[in-house]
């Protein structure tokens, strides 16, 4: 089960007690916002897309959308969202549960802008139930994220 690798990658941490779980679905922003008493924004939503190389996560603000040019400046290639069974293969965790932790090697991380603006965040934690809070800094550590970038829109306009 994902969330049990996402359990034991935050054991030696000392954080795995600060997983959240669920009783009623997180699998979606608005649910998680929900779950969680937040608003949906401050949901770190995990977006995974095929590059090359491979797959690409990027863990974003809940209220915003890929930037498909800032995108392709970024990447090269034209943003391909991976089918639910991709995702599984990639980086073992379900649709509704794909986060930035304990991903197999190869798969590159990266952080928004648009998650930059909140003290803490709540990006899931390997299931459809689950979610952590963190700040942008932990985040960054935590996820191993190759850096923070600029693909999104959308999210100004809700400020």
């Amino acid at each position: 089960m994902s969330i049990e690798k996402v359990r034991d990658y935050f054991r030696p941490l000392g954080r795995e007690q600060d997983i959240l779980e669920f009783p009623v679905s997180s699998a979606t922003v608005e649910l998680a916002a929900q779950a969680a008493g937040v608003i949906p924004a401050r949901i770190a939503k995990t977006l995974s897309f095929l590059v090359e190389e491979g797959c690409v996560l990027i863990a974003a603000a809940g209220d915003a959308k890929i930037d498909n040019s800032k995108y392709k400046a970024m990447f090269h290639t034209k943003a391909k969202m991976l089918t639910p069974e991709q995702v599984s293969a990639f980086t073992g965790h379900a649709v509704g549960g794909v986060c930035p932790f304990a991903n197999p090697e190869g798969v590159r991380t990266y952080l928004d802008v648009s998650l930059r603006r909140f003290d803490t965040v709540f990006p899931a934690a390997g299931s459809g139930s689950s979610a952590i809070e963190l700040t942008c800094v932990e985040l960054e550590e935590y996820s191993h994220a190759l850096g923070w970038i600029d693909v999104c829109k959308g999210w100004q306009e809700a400020e």
